[in-house]
């Protein structure tokens, strides 16, 4: 479990970190519009995630197992709303499409950057 732990952890972390980091090149090299996609993709993206690990943890910790179905609700609910702010922001032209795939893919950039870690640490702790 230990390892799990460690994961979660790296990525809310990084999370944020690769967020203010995208942000802060986006204000000084872009336009505010991409600026703008970059935060709300991420913002989006990273309370997406949050409110999933809580799902799950809830959904699957002892005496309180849900349904699959009841985890799977409430995955759609949450990509449905997601989907209509994300459209609604790009449709009125409030962000930039390119800064919003940015912002977008700071939970992936995490979740690459803990898995490259964790196989760094784990080949380095086999070689000694």
């Amino acid at each position: 479990m230990l390892i799990q732990q460690r994961l979660l952890t790296f990525i809310l972390r990084s999370n944020w970190i690769l967020l203010i980091l995208a942000a802060a090149v986006g204000y000084l090299k872009a336009p505010l519009d991409v600026t703008l996609g970059i935060i709300a993709g991420g913002l989006i993206v990273s309370v997406n995630f949050h409110l999933l690990y809580r799902t799950l943890k809830k959904s699957l910790t002892p005496p309180h197992l849900a349904s699959p179905n009841v985890v799977l609700v409430k995955y759609y609910i949450r990509f449905i709303i997601s989907g209509l702010i994300i459209f609604l922001l790009i449709a009125r032209d409030y962000v930039n499409p390119l800064g919003m795939f940015i912002g977008l893919s700071v939970v992936v950039a995490s979740v690459t950057l803990a898995t490259l870690y964790e196989v760094k640490n784990t080949i380095f702790k086999e070689a000694v």
